[in-house]
């Protein structure tokens, strides 16, 4: 397995959420707790080996990113409406001041196509949600015209970062685990949340949701996330 910089996050690395996808893939690639190790190189090929009912991601003999199946318990709050979110996008604080701007799913600077451009911003007082309208490209799909859960992961990450943000202020990836309840198709129009759960120390938890147009539930993952210095 290896990464290709079109799916990063920091410069240098992964995209935690697509790379925790990518793992989690053989053991189903959904209810599966990922935990990131180390931050996962570009464009290095790496192996994805077996160890019981887990994968490691080993690179040279460095463990990576570990998946392990798990039971994924999410209370998830009711999306916004699509216009809310749409407008919440306009709110996104990324476009003031981004720690990673090239990022895959929420940096500025990706151009449609390019990057997912999930822009989760503030929705009004709901006690710290932020939301973002998504639109899947052709190019996600897999062979049945179905988004790949990989990336159904990748939009899981970065909008539970920004629920945080207040908080945890500059943070990276640490833990994601993701259960999937359906998978859309590119070109329909989706919800992506993000809410705040807690916070200690360095660590803050987040949960985020896919949800369709009409408030069904796609996907829901808890992330823990670890500040990090500026």
């Amino acid at each position: 397995m290896h990464i290709d910089h079109r799916f990063r996050g920091p410069p240098q690395s992964g995209n935690g959420g697509y790379v925790a996808g990518l793992v989690a893939a053989p053991i189903g690639g959904s209810g599966c707790m990922v935990t990131l190790k180390l931050p996962p190189p570009l464009a290095t090929e790496m192996e994805l080996a077996r160890d019981g009912d887990a994968i490691r991601l080993i690179d040279d003999e460095a463990l990576v990113a570990l998946a392990e199946p798990a039971e994924i318990a999410i209370d998830v709050p009711p999306p916004p409406a699509l216009p809310i979110a749409e407008d919440a996008s306009r709110h996104f604080a990324g476009f003031d001041e981004h720690v990673f701007p090239g990022c895959f799913v929420c940096g500025p600077e990706r151009a449609e196509g390019d990057g997912l451009r999930i822009f989760p911003g503030p929705v009004g007082d709901a006690a710290g949600q932020v939301a973002a309208l998504w639109v899947a490209t052709a190019d996600l799909a897999d062979e049945g015209g179905h988004v790949r859960p990989e990336f159904l992961w990748a939009a899981l990450d970065c909008p539970g970062y920004f629920a945080v943000q207040p908080r945890s202020g500059p943070a990276v990836l640490g833990r994601i685990g993701v259960m999937i309840h359906g998978r859309p198709r590119p070109g329909e129009p989706l919800l992506v949340t993000g809410w705040p759960i807690a916070s200690e120390g360095r660590k803050h938890r987040a949960g985020t949701a896919i949800h369709d147009r009409d408030g069904r539930l796609i996907a829901a993952a808890l992330a823990t996330w670890i500040s990090i210095r500026a």
